[in-house]
């Protein structure tokens, strides 16, 4: 059941981390090393949870002692978390919330073995907050238990709630929506039944959660080029994005950051409002290169605002996996003299949760 052992930055308590909810591992962290098992695969069925029980108590069977704590994602409902609180109690350990993208940002950092604060960016495409929203875009300072969110992609509204996610169309319209031309939708996609009403449903916000979600970001780049309009799975239409840039280009003036951190790319969108079907491939390669080009830019801005950051970032959630944003903001932020911190062995989604959630949780302990 273990796929991957590894040294961490110091020895810690031993802690069991259950994992979020898509592609779950289990891990554990006991003195110097960590334990990480394979993917059970998306806890939405009971084999799967029934998997991931086998794989907790596997590695609380492989301890010597007894753990401190068991850690979980933050949102109560999901069956890791419920397990969580089970185990938690048989054992007569505290149950420890982490919040998914701070345990996706400690995560990287114990790979590379980074014991001490650093920035974190962590993008994918659903965290709960501890605000309750959905996060997904972030910029964060990060000291092992603790936490600090420095700011964050602009929120768009998500119509549909998870629908979005496999409807890249409905994203797209949610950017014309925040452009002010929501009357364009039902034209737009009318190959669509639901276009028709979207644009009333999201003036009136029934239905429609706001997200600062980047993989929602990739989706709504998509639904306006007409990549996938409606996918087969989760992801399919931002790989299909990916795949027809050859080289990252850059608009000029294409975001904001304000005073609070949140960098807003309605420009960028707005411009990708207005390609043509022919400029397809164009867009793609002008939606990486100014993400990639924003994001450094926000990240230095934030070191600019304050004199107490520190010079090591970390990238963190699924959408890193996108080869060409992760190598152009890596080279973008190097060459400002930044270090940065890449997932291995784990990768950069969901399977690395469960590690920064026993790191985390460790790191917090008296």
């Amino acid at each position: 059941m273990i796929a991957v052992e590894l040294a961490l930055p110091r020895p810690v308590p031993p802690v069991l981390g259950l994992g979020a909810f898509l592609k779950n591992t289990v891990a554990v962290v006991d003195g110097p090393c960590a334990r990480v098992s394979q993917d059970v695969g998306n806890t939405d069925t009971a084999d799967a949870i029934t998997r991931m029980e086998a794989a907790a108590r596997a590695l609380l069977t492989g301890l010597d002692r007894a753990p401190a704590a068991v850690a979980h994602d933050l949102h109560p409902d999901f069956p890791a978390s419920r397990l969580a609180a089970a185990l938690a109690a048989e054992l007569g350990v505290p149950a420890v919330a982490v919040q998914h993208h701070h345990a996706h940002v400690v995560a990287t950092a114990a790979e590379a073995g980074h014991d001490g604060p650093l920035l974190g960016l962590a993008f994918d495409g659903f965290g709960l907050g501890p605000d309750r929203q959905a996060w997904g875009g972030e910029l964060l300072l990060v000291n092992g238990g603790r936490m600090e969110r420095l700011g964050h992609l602009a929120p768009l509204l998500q119509p549909g709630g998870d629908v979005a996610a496999r409807e890249p169309w409905r994203m797209g319209a949610a950017a014309l929506h925040a452009l002010g031309r929501g009357d364009e939708t039902a034209a737009r996609w009318p190959d669509q039944p639901a276009a028709a009403h979207l644009a009333r449903i999201m003036a009136r916000g029934v239905n429609c959660p706001p997200t600062s979600s980047a993989g929602r970001l990739f989706d709504a780049a998509c639904g306006l080029l007409n990549v996938h309009p409606v996918a087969a799975f989760e992801g399919q239409a931002p790989m299909a994005l990916e795949r027809l840039v050859t080289a990252p280009q850059v608009l000029a003036g294409g975001w904001t950051v304000d005073a609070a951190g949140v960098l807003d790319l309605t420009p960028l969108l707005a411009a990708l409002a207005d390609c043509r079907e022919a400029e397809r491939a164009a867009g793609a390669a002008l939606f990486h290169g100014t993400l990639a080009a924003a994001v450094a830019d926000w990240v230095m801005q934030a070191l600019g605002r304050r004199g107490d950051l520190p010079g090591v970032i970390a990238f963190a959630g699924g959408c890193f996996y996108n080869k060409v944003l992760s190598a152009d903001l890596a080279a973008r932020l190097e060459g400002q003299g930044l270090r940065v911190l890449r997932p291995q062995r784990l990768g950069p989604g969901d399977p690395a949760v469960s590690l920064g959630q026993a790191w985390a949780a460790a790191c917090s302990l008296p």
